[in-house]
């Protein structure tokens, strides 16, 4: 019977480097935590209405600034990541700092009408359609 002797610390080295290189390299680059849009969402349609589901973890509600003009969504903020004072960083993996990300919808959004909604890191905003943008009946002769 043979036995293969490693030493764990090595064995975590290795698996460590593995990661890092996982994490740098281009595979992760279209999904959220590859560093793509920030912060990620996803948009449904609900009747006419459009409804919008975005993670912002860490971002505390007076940080976030969401607009809407004709069909335009802007939601900027900033997140704090650390543990400020003077302590030193170690490793640092998760992203700090300010965020503008704007998106265009595929309809005139009724900017009086909007609600937005914020909670366990996690804004929801409904965004109804503008009167003037929805399809009306037209009688024929």
């Amino acid at each position: 019977m043979a036995l293969f002797y490693q030493d764990p610390f090595d064995a975590l080295s290795q698996f460590q480097r593995a990661l890092d290189q996982l994490r740098s390299s281009s595979w992760l680059a279209a999904s959220p935590s590859g560093g793509g849009a920030y912060p990620p969402l996803n948009v449904f349609r609900k009747g006419d209405d459009i409804i919008i589901v975005a993670e912002v973890p860490g971002v505390a509600k007076a940080d976030l600034r969401v607009e809407v003009k004709g069909n335009t969504l802007r939601i900027a903020g900033s997140r704090t990541v650390g543990p400020g004072g003077q302590a030193s960083s170690h490793r640092r993996e998760r992203r700090g700092g300010r965020f503008d990300r704007t998106i265009e919808l595929p309809i005139a959004i009724d900017s009086e009408g909007v609600k937005a909604e914020y909670r366990d890191g996690i804004l929801a905003l409904h965004l109804p359609r503008a009167e003037h943008d929805k399809p009306r009946p037209i009688p024929v002769a």
